[in-house]
């Protein structure tokens, strides 16, 4: 389970950074910059998802190793 939250906190961290710089630097990586429903929040989606993970991690952190 440890593993488990550490990937997907790792996805969210990844996601979360690729947004920011497809908002900032116009590349086009990431998937938030491709869901529809998040047009012109890009930035506040990225900020959540980078949140996301470094909870992800702290939850992973807290459990005992399997």
């Amino acid at each position: 389970m440890k593993r488990l939250l550490e990937f997907l906190g790792f996805l969210a961290v990844l996601q979360g950074v690729m947004g920011l710089v497809h908002e900032f630097a116009d590349w086009n990586v990431g998937v938030v910059g491709r869901i529809g429903f998040l047009d012109g929040y890009e930035v506040y989606a990225s900020v959540a998802l980078l949140a996301l993970g470094g909870a992800l991690f702290a939850v992973a952190e807290s459990r005992r190793s399997a």
